[in-house]
C-alpha cells in the first residue's frame, strides 16, 4: 500500500505557499484602491490555513525519500490540488466565474496553456491579472524542476536519457536536487527580472511589464489585455522573441553557462535543431507571404512571422495578428511548429525536440539494419548510444499523444464544437499552446462560448499534456496501487 503522507505533507506545504502568494494581487488591489483585494485576502487564507493543517496532519513525513509509486502520485497531485486552489478568487470575486471557468482558467494558467476563458480581460482588476501572471510563472519553474528531476527518474518518455548528468534525484542523492533546483530557480528569476526591465525600457508600463514578463518567460501567453501582443507592435515584439527562446532552451545549459561553461550551450543538439526548426518556418512563411501572396513591406513582414512562429513553438501562444489570413499553408506549418515544441528541461510544452531526435535516430538505425541484416547498429543521440529503454519510452509517449489528440479531437467535435475549431482546442490542450481558432471563439481568444462539457474535456487535456501524459495515465493502472 502506497503511503500517502509525504506526499499529502508536500502538497499541503505548496497550498499553503500558494496562499502567500495571493498577497501580492491583494497589495496591488489595496494599492490601487480596489476592495478586489479582500477577495484575495480571504482566497489565501483559506489556502494558507487548509495547506497548513494537511502539513502539520502529516509532519514528520515530509522528509523521507520518496518512493517511486509516490513521486507519480505527487507529480499528478500537485498539477491537480493547485489548480483547484488557484482558482478561488476567480470564483469569489470578479469575474465571479462559474466553478467551471474558474477551474479552467487556474488549469490554463498553471500548465502555462494561456488559453482564457474570461469575455473581457481589459476591465478586470489588476490584481486578477497579476495572479494569472503568477499562476502561469509557478506552473513554468514547475514544470522545469518535475522534467529535470522527477521525470528522469520515473522514465516517462525517454527522460531517463537525463539520469547520467546528475538529475537521479530519488532516494540518497535528494539533496543534489535541492541544488539543482535552487539553481534553475535562480535563472529564471534572473531571466524574468531582465525581460521585464526590457519591457518597460520599451515602452510598457510597469505593470504591463511584469505581467508579460511572468508570462513570456513561463512560456505562458496570459496578457492583461483583450488586444494581447497586439497593442505592442514594434521592438516589444522581438524583445518578446528573444526571451521566449531563452525559456525555451534547457535551463541546465543556462545554469552551466552561469557557471563559465558555455560549451554546452553551444554544442546542445536540441539547441540547434529547435533553433533550425524555428529559422526554417520562418523563412518559408515570409517567402509564401512575399512572394506567393504578394504582400508588401519586408521588414514588417519579417517581423511579424517570427514573433509569432516563435510564440507557437515555444507554446507561449502570444497573439499579435491573426494568422488564419495567412493562408492555408502557413497556418499548417504553424500547427506543425506547436506540435514540435521546445527543448526539453525548459518551461515549453508539446512533445519536443528531444523526442524526435530519439525517433529519428530510431529509424535511421532500424534502416541500416534492413539494409545490413547483420550489422550492430545502435542509435546514438550526441555522442552517447541510446538504449532500447529510452527509444521504447519516447515510442509509448509517440503513440498516447496521438492517440491522445485524436479522441479529444473527436470528443470535442462530439460536443458541438465546429471540427476547426475542435481540431485548434484539442491540439492547444494537449500541447499547451494556447491560441483557439474557430467561429465559437471570441474576438480576444477566449472559449468562454464553449460548452461546459468542452471546457472540461480541454481541461483534461491540460492537465494530462503538461505531466507527460504517462506520469498521469499510470495512476489509473490496477496494480499501481498494489504496491
Amino acid at each position: 500500500m502506497i503511503d500517502i503522507r509525504p506526499v499529502a505533507n508536500t502538497i499541503g506545504r505548496l497550498t499553503a505557499v500558494f496562499g502567500a502568494m495571493m498577497a501580492l494581487p491583494a497589495l496591488v488591489d489595496w494599492w490601487a484602491g480596489d476592495p478586489h483585494w479582500q477577495v484575495f485576502l480571504e482566497s489565501g487564507l483559506i489556502c494558507g490555513i487548509a495547506g497548513a493543517l494537511v502539513a502539520l496532519a502529516t509532519r514528520g513525513s515530509g522528509a523521507r525519500a520518496l518512493a517511486l509509486e509516490q513521486a507519480f502520485l505527487l507529480t499528478a497531485g500537485v498539477w491537480l490540488v493547485l489548480p483547484l486552489a488557484g482558482a478561488l478568487p476567480f470564483v469569489m470575486g470578479q469575474p465571479h466565474a462559474s466553478l467551471t471557468d474558474a477551474m479552467f482558467e487556474a488549469m490554463s494558467g498553471v500548465t502555462t496553456t494561456g488559453t482564457t476563458v474570461f469575455p473581457e480581460l481589459d476591465g478586470l482588476p489588476l490584481g486578477t491579472h497579476l495572479w494569472r501572471a503568477i499562476l502561469q510563472w509557478s506552473g513554468g519553474l514547475g514544470i522545469v524542476i518535475v522534467a529535470m528531476i522527477f521525470l528522469p527518474a520515473m522514465r516517462i518518455g525517454g527522460m531517463q536519457f537525463f539520469r547520467s548528468e546528475g538529475f537521479d534525484t530519488l532516494g540518497k542523492i535528494m539533496p543534489r536536487a535541492g541544488e539543482i533546483a535552487a539553481e534553475m530557480t535562480r535563472i529564471y528569476i534572473l531571466i524574468t527580472v531582465a525581460c521585464a526591465l526590457t519591457y518597460a525600457a520599451l515602452g510598457m508600463t510597469g505593470y504591463e511589464a511584469v505581467v508579460h514578463a511572468l508570462t513570456t518567460c513561463s512560456t505562458g501567453g496570459f496578457s492583461n489585455l483583450d488586444a494581447s501582443f497586439g497593442a505592442f507592435i514594434g521592438p516589444l515584439e522581438l524583445a518578446s522573441c528573444v526571451f521566449m527562446i531563452l525559456a525555451a532552451i534547457p535551463f541546465i545549459r543556462m545554469v552551466q553557462a552561469l557557471y563559465g561553461d558555455v560549451v554546452p550551450l553551444w554544442r546542445d543538439s536540441q539547441i540547434r535543431a529547435f533553433l533550425t526548426v524555428l529559422a526554417t518556418i520562418i523563412l518559408i512563411i515570409v517567402l509564401y507571404r512575399t512572394l506567393l501572396l504578394g504582400q508588401e513591406n519586408l521588414g514588417d513582414i519579417l517581423r511579424e512571422t517570427t514573433f509569432n512562429v516563435v510564440t507557437i513553438a515555444t507554446g507561449t501562444g502570444f497573439a499579435s495578428t491573426d494568422v488564419t489570413w495567412w493562408g492555408y499553408m502557413p497556418f499548417a506549418l504553424l500547427i506543425i511548429a506547436g506540435l514540435i515544441g521546445g527543448c526539453t528541461g525548459s518551461t515549453c510544452c508539446s512533445i519536443k525536440v528531444f523526442r524526435y531526435q530519439v525517433l529519428l535516430r530510431a529509424v535511421e538505425a532500424q534502416i541500416r539494419r534492413m539494409q545490413s541484416p547483420h550489422r550492430v547498429a545502435h542509435p546514438r543521440l550526441e555522442g552517447r548510444r541510446l538504449d532500447g529503454e529510452v527509444v521504447n519510452s519516447v515510442m509509448a509517449f509517440f503513440t498516447m499523444f496521438i492517440l491522445s489528440f485524436g479522441l479529444l479531437i473527436v470528443a470535442l467535435a462530439l460536443t458541438g464544437l465546429h471540427p476547426r475549431t475542435a481540431l485548434t482546442a484539442a491540439w492547444t490542450a494537449i500541447a499547451n499552446i494556447g491560441p483557439v481558432w474557430g467561429p465559437e471563439v471570441t474576438a480576444n481568444g477566449s472559449v468562454v462560448e464553449f460548452p461546459a462539457t468542452a471546457k472540461w474535456l480541454m481541461i483534461a487535456g491540460m492537465y494530462v499534456g503538461r505531466l507527460e501524459l504517462l506520469a498521469v495515465y499510470v495512476l489509473f493502472l490496477p496494480r499501481f496501487w498494489r504496491q
